[in-house]
């Protein structure tokens, strides 16, 4: 029997700085109220101007060492899950690495958007139950905040800033760990999500009427339409690969996108309110920083507990989407 990739520990971090949405109305046309309504929004964190996603990520390995009670020289891999790390290069996991003290870990970043978590949990899982490593470090940032224009109203309300993450480590003879991960993507609607500038297409910014942009772009009807029916199906399709059903499911915790979607997901499972984790008024959309985030805080919550089926779902630009089941 191949190893399972078992969590051993988890961690977090958030900026101290709050962003409510009464702050967001003295900058935009918005209203506490129309936030609220249409996306499950109170505030969100913000990384302040010296504040980066090394800074957020380090704070969070730490304390899933700590958690684990790990020695970082135990480590053989570290991936962080990110679209808008410190620099193009060197990555973001580099920086984790070297500030842990990780010196026998690899490490590489990679972008999955709001799904990124998921991609990553997915791939450390197959090199553990390969036996390839035995113990990797996933982390899941985005400092979103640094690419909002803050003039626009259809985004500045939805982005914060987040780290979290987990240690996965092989274990023999447990029902426990990763049973289950399920991994789409349709790259013909990367359109309706994208930050034009800073990659070998358009390297800088420009002006005129064909500006390339810095700030992200969202169309957020084709967003919400997508996402409502992707979510569904792919925590359908994870469930019928697994051999499971929804009442299998002891807690979902989906990425913090929009109240509507994560309902509409909810509903279509049949799973009631007690078994749905939501945090997103606390926090928004912080990317691939949300589903581990969502799930530290179920933890230390003690709405999951050891042996617990949980399923994460997540959705981004890409367009990607997936889902995990973990018994934790």
């Amino acid at each position: 029997m191949n190893p399972r990739a078992v969590i051993q520990g988890i961690g977090h971090s958030v900026p101290a700085k709050v962003l409510t949405n009464l702050d967001l109305e003295k900058l935009v046309d918005t209203t506490d109220e129309w936030i609220t309504q249409r996306t499950g929004i109170k505030e969100r964190r913000i990384c302040g101007p010296d504040e980066a996603a090394s800074d957020l990520t380090i704070a969070a390995a730490k304390e899933a060492l700590a958690d684990a009670s790990m020695d970082p020289m135990d480590l053989d891999l570290i991936i962080v899950a990110t679209v808008t790390g410190d620099y193009p290069f060197p990555s973001t996991s580099c920086m984790v690495q070297d500030a842990l003290g990780a010196k026998r870990a690899g490490s590489f970043d990679l972008g999955a958007a709001c799904a990124g978590f998921i991609y990553a949990t997915s791939t450390a899982s197959a090199m553990i139950e390969s036996g390839q490593c035995k113990n990797i470090m996933v982390l899941g940032v985005d400092v979103l905040s640094k690419f909002v224009d803050f003039t626009d109203r259809s985004t500045c309300i939805l982005f914060g800033d987040a780290a979290a993450g987990v240690i996965l480590s092989a274990e023999e003879n447990t029902d426990r760990g990763v049973l289950k991960t399920v991994l789409l993507s349709d790259g013909s609607g990367g359109k309706h999500i994208i930050r034009q500038a800073g990659g070998s297409r358009n390297p800088s910014v420009t002006e005129g009427p064909d500006a390339v942009r810095n700030s992200i772009f969202m169309n957020g009807a084709e967003t919400y339409r997508f996402a409502v029916g992707a979510l569904g199906d792919a925590c359908c399709k994870v469930l019928d690969e697994a051999g499971l059903t929804p009442a299998d499911i002891d807690l979902f915790v989906p990425h913090q996108a929009n109240i509507r979607i994560i309902e509409s997901a909810a509903n279509r499972l049949g799973l009631p309110e007690e078994k749905v984790f939501i945090n997103i008024h606390k926090y928004g959309n912080t990317s691939a920083g949300s589903i581990p985030l969502g799930l530290y805080e179920a933890s230390k919550q003690g709405r999951l507990k050891k042996g617990d089926v949980v399923m994460t779902v997540g959705f981004g630009a890409g367009l990607v989407w997936g889902a995990n089941l973990i018994r934790w």
